[in-house]
């Protein structure tokens, strides 16, 4: 048995599907045999149980926190403090964060510096893999296809040289916070703004009618493809996480051919990224019947429903099981 921290929360617009996934991955490290605590980045030391009830126990909700919500939430935080506090006296902490703060390099790089082992990537490719920029480059020079975009600001004469319709989007947001299908260049100074409002980069990226996929990999071997059939073209953020309102369909329908492609692709970003441990890995099949690379998460959606845990089940993974072999490649990084 472990000592296992579990770390959720944060102040990013994904706070709440952080704190959905934290419920459910510290109930099966319990079920494994693990010691867990839950720690939220806004408090100054471990929730008790009635408050790791009372916070792990809200729904995810159809629409991110507001931003007033976040930067009050934001001025509670002191994530050095919670790093060279309790977190240190446990065996490895469960990053269960989503944003900048997990996703984006932050807390691991605290969590490297204090010596303290983490679930997933290091700081680094963290980083890299949150900054949708960056990251496509990687894509395309190791030969991995993946739309064309351009980063903001940009000529008028280039974006019609790209193409519409676009993705305008935040280069380091998930959950499609802040994206906006754009039609027309009419609408670019908003679509824009929207992005602005939650990161000081923003990409333009090429839209590519199509159907979207995604897949899951784990340590060394890439995991089962998944369909996912939004109601609407966009998968957004209500669609993700309101229950019923889009089909995933685990394993997709699609030949095998295609299906090795698929696993092929989403293991070789996963290396153009350096990325360790774990990753899920999203994509658009052009009406071709090409498949493009559009992002690679680094901390996916952690409950039971979540993509990554459906692409793993395909290939007879529980959900117990993958949060256990997840804590220990931490737990062995300790040792």
């Amino acid at each position: 048995m472990a000592r296992i921290a579990v770390l959720t929360g944060g102040s990013t617009p994904e706070r709440t599907v952080a704190l959905a996934g934290a419920a459910k991955v510290s109930a099966a490290l319990r079920a494994r045999g693990h010691d867990v605590t839950v720690f939220d980045t806004i408090e100054p030391g471990p929730l008790d149980a009635a408050l790791e009830r009372q916070r792990l126990g809200r729904a995810v909700g159809t629409r991110p926190p507001s931003l007033a919500e976040l930067r009050e939430l934001e001025a509670g935080e002191d994530l050095q403090a919670l790093v060279a506090g309790d977190l240190g006296s446990h065996d490895a902490v469960f990053l269960v964060l989503h944003g900048r703060q997990g996703e984006g390099g932050e807390v691991q790089e605290l969590l490297e510096a204090a010596g303290i082992a983490f679930t997933g990537s290091d700081a680094r490719s963290s980083r890299l893999a949150m900054d949708k920029d960056e990251s496509k480059r990687r894509f395309r020079d190791a030969g991995i296809p993946t739309p064309d975009w351009l980063t903001w600001p940009a000529r008028h004469s280039e974006i019609e040289e790209l193409g519409l319709p676009l993705i305008v989007k935040p280069s380091r947001v998930g959950s499609t916070v802040g994206l906006t299908l754009m039609s027309d260049l009419f609408d670019l100074d908003s679509a824009v703004g929207k992005a602005l409002t939650f990161d000081d980069q923003v990409i333009l990226e090429q839209f590519l009618p199509g159907r979207e996929y995604t897949v899951g990999v784990l340590e060394d071997a890439a995991l089962g493809v998944g369909e996912i059939v939004p109601p609407d073209v966009i998968f957004d953020f209500h669609s993700k996480y309101t229950p019923g309102r889009a089909r995933e369909l685990f394993p997709a329908e699609i030949d095998q051919a295609l299906q090795s492609r698929f696993r092929e692709l989403a293991f070789a970003a996963h290396e153009a990224l350096a990325l360790r441990d774990f990753s899920r890995v999203d994509f658009r099949l052009d009406v071709a019947g090409s498949p493009y690379c559009l992002e690679v998460n680094t901390l996916p959606g952690m409950t039971p429903t979540s993509l990554l845990p459906q692409s793993a089940a395909v290939f007879g993974i529980s959900f117990e099981d993958l949060c256990d072999r997840m804590i220990r490649l931490a737990l062995a990084r300790a040792s």
